[in-house]
């Protein structure tokens, strides 16, 4: 796991249970890495935030956070602001002093709402994700009482390094509600090398997790969205809580523009040949998500002048689809 951030174990808080949840142990069952996983169970027990990650913290700029709408409809938005805006109140409490913007989804949080946050640093190829329960919402930001906090590698994080957008590049305007995608959003999904995906579990609550690659490998056909899954910790976090619930938020972000596309649907596990075409990294796996809600805007206040591809992204396996 080399380039995730430690967390230092701690006491249950909450009412979340340690180890994998039915959904990541049936993925894993079928996916032959049981054994793998069960060396990975002490990441997911309650954690306390002390050391190493309250500093990395606080060293943030970029976070994404994924709950549900007053009408339970899960979303996943940006959260942005200068260094410091990410603090560690108490070694199970995460301030965050930020809200998601006017014209976000997420823009009226409801207290006592499970949530899942990730914060990238494109730079060092770093993350950290944050899992908990939404304590307190005011004009400050947000508390969210942490029940699990875990690195995670820097497979497949693009280089990048964000700063602040001009005054003139944030004005955003109105943004766009809708149900089906526009020849705009397909463009954006197939030039994007990253999203954030948000999954939900009855149980264990919310979760935000990254994926990248190439260009070009989440494919739009049809109004719908697929991409292969690729290798990674065998944990299986957000594919095994689409076992359990469909429900996925989709954020995509255009880093030059500070364009955003938010997606709110329902997402399935398709396993396949491992070496079909389109399995990029051969892993026989491949997620399929239909959106139900979007919104479009220009609601990211960062944005990065250049990019560097991550290393290990695998090439694309099928020819892009036609515009």
């Amino acid at each position: 796991m080399n380039g995730s951030v430690p967390v230092e174990p701690g006491t249950a808080t909450g009412n979340t249970t340690s180890g994998f949840h039915e959904g990541e142990l049936a993925v894993q069952r079928q996916a032959g890495v049981t054994r793998d996983a069960a060396r990975l169970t002490g990441m997911l027990a309650p954690a306390r935030l002390r050391s190493g990650v309250t500093r990395f913290l606080a060293e943030q700029t970029f976070a994404a956070i994924t709950a549900r709408d007053a009408d339970g409809t899960l979303w996943t938005s940006p959260l942005t602001g200068p260094p410091g805006f990410l603090h560690v109140a108490s070694p199970t409490a995460l301030d965050v002093r930020a809200q998601p913007a006017e014209g976000d989804p997420l823009q009226h949080l409801l207290n006592s709402r499970p949530v899942g946050l990730i914060t990238v640093e494109f730079a060092t190829r770093r993350r950290l994700r944050v899992n908990g329960t939404l304590s307190r919402t005011d004009s400050d930001g947000l508390r969210i009482v942490v029940e699990q906090a875990y690195g995670n590698c820097p497979q497949y994080i693009q280089n990048r390094r964000l700063h602040a957008a001009p005054a003139s590049a944030t004005s955003a305007g109105p943004v766009r509600v809708g149900s089906a995608l526009t020849r705009e959003d397909a463009e954006l999904i197939r030039r994007s090398d990253t999203f954030l995906i948000g999954t939900s579990h009855p149980a264990r609550g919310n979760d935000t997790s990254h994926r990248g690659g190439p260009p070009g490998f989440v494919r739009v056909e049809d109004g719908r969205l697929w991409w292969p899954d690729y290798w990674g910790n065998n944990m299986f976090n957000t594919l095994g809580n689409l076992q359990a619930d469909p429900s996925a938020a989709l954020l995509f972000c255009d880093f030059t523009t500070g364009r955003t596309l938010h997606l709110s649907g329902r997402a399935a596990l398709e396993w396949t040949d491992p070496g079909t075409a389109g399995d990029d990294d051969r892993t026989g796996r491949r997620v399929h998500f239909t959106p139900h809600h979007l919104i479009a805007g220009r609601l990211l206040t960062l944005q990065a002048d250049s990019v560097t591809a991550a290393p290990d992204n695998p090439p694309l396996t099928d020819p892009p689809t036609a515009q």
